[in-house]
């Protein structure tokens, strides 16, 4: 099969497409999807610079979401047959023509959503609904403040959000408060020229957010916890910024707040499992009825995922960058 092979780290330069990557067996409570999409991940930027080891695997492969079509199923497997659009998110292995992944570890396409744009889906949502509903206690009438708006776990945030009858805040680049608005944002700060903090205490009466989604870290960690309320919650799912800043534990304490840092890859495949199943159970439902569903900022075949993954570093996207893999 053909596949994006990491075979040294570096600028998008390093991705190598190869045609000779043996097709994958499934294993006993296995199937292997026919891959028609995949999207590019911030992890996939820090993976191929050598930033964000991948698993283990023969020949590494970046990817961490597919969406596609049954095409073997191992002799265990129950729930999944031939044919069956499914979509889901895997450790890596995901720029590829098929993948092998356990059949729990699926989640049936609704038929509202088009396979070409399903591969944008699993990550960010799944993400996005981890850190701010499952280990944020986002419920109806809360207040979230959401880094980066216009990224995929921003708009998929956002979405999920609005469909919770929460209310939330998103901090975003000024060119790209258009996306954020027509999503539901109900308040868009321009982190360059405003301060997120005051803003979100101003529309808050002074309380601050019940839930934080940082994406950012680096010295957006004091001002995370002066925008949080009493006894609220930062989620720490990304550190674009990079290294350690000065931070006085003390404000933590005073507010009663809780810090948690958390990733989907590093979990054990149980725990991965059921964050599938019980995300499938709760929000593909408003996938039917329209309230989720991924932002596309732009699509690129297979053999240009160079540029892709450029579009990204750029920070040129507002929305998810696509991979189209099979038609």
């Amino acid at each position: 099969m053909r596949a994006v092979v990491l075979e040294e780290k570096g600028g998008p330069e390093v991705l190598r497409i190869r045609d000779d990557i043996p097709d994958p067996v499934a294993g006993p409570e296995e199937v292997v999807v026919e891959i028609v999409s995949s999207a590019v991940n911030r992890a996939d930027l820090l993976q191929r610079m050598g930033l964000y080891p991948g698993p283990p695997m023969r020949h590494e492969i970046p990817g961490l979401e597919y969406a596609g079509r049954v095409v073997a199923v191992g002799e265990r497997v129950a729930s999944t047959g031939v044919g069956d659009a499914v979509m889901g998110i895997a450790n890596g292995g995901c720029y590829a023509e098929q993948i092998a992944v356990h059949e729990r570890q699926t989640m049936t396409v609704p038929a509202e959503l088009d396979l070409a744009d399903a591969g944008a889906f699993p990550e960010v949502f799944i993400t996005a609904w981890d850190a701010l509903v499952r280990q944020g206690g986002l419920t109806s009438g809360r207040w979230a403040l959401v880094h980066a708006g216009a990224s995929g776990v921003g708009t998929a945030a956002i979405q999920i959000a609005k469909s919770l009858g929460a209310r939330i805040a998103v901090t975003a680049s000024g060119g790209k408060h258009e996306v954020c608005r027509s999503l539901g944002a109900d308040i868009v700060i321009d982190y360059r020229q405003d301060d997120f903090a005051d803003a979100v205490l101003a529309a808050t009466d002074g309380d601050g957010v019940d839930v934080v989604l940082d994406v950012i870290g680096g010295d957006y960690l004091p001002d995370n916890v002066r925008a949080v309320r009493v006894g609220g919650r930062i989620i720490q799912v990304g550190v674009m910024a990079g290294g350690p800043v000065p931070f006085d534990p003390g404000s933590l304490l005073m507010k009663r707040a809780a810090l948690i840092g958390t990733t989907l890859r590093a979990r054990p495949i149980e725990e991965r499992i059921a964050i599938t199943r019980e995300f499938a159970a709760q929000m593909l439902p408003r996938v039917v009825d329209g309230s989720l569903s991924p932002v596309v900022d732009s699509r690129f075949p297979l053999d240009d995922v160079a540029a892709a993954h450029q579009r990204m570093g750029d920070n040129a996207n507002a929305g998810k960058i696509v991979l189209q893999i099979w038609s």
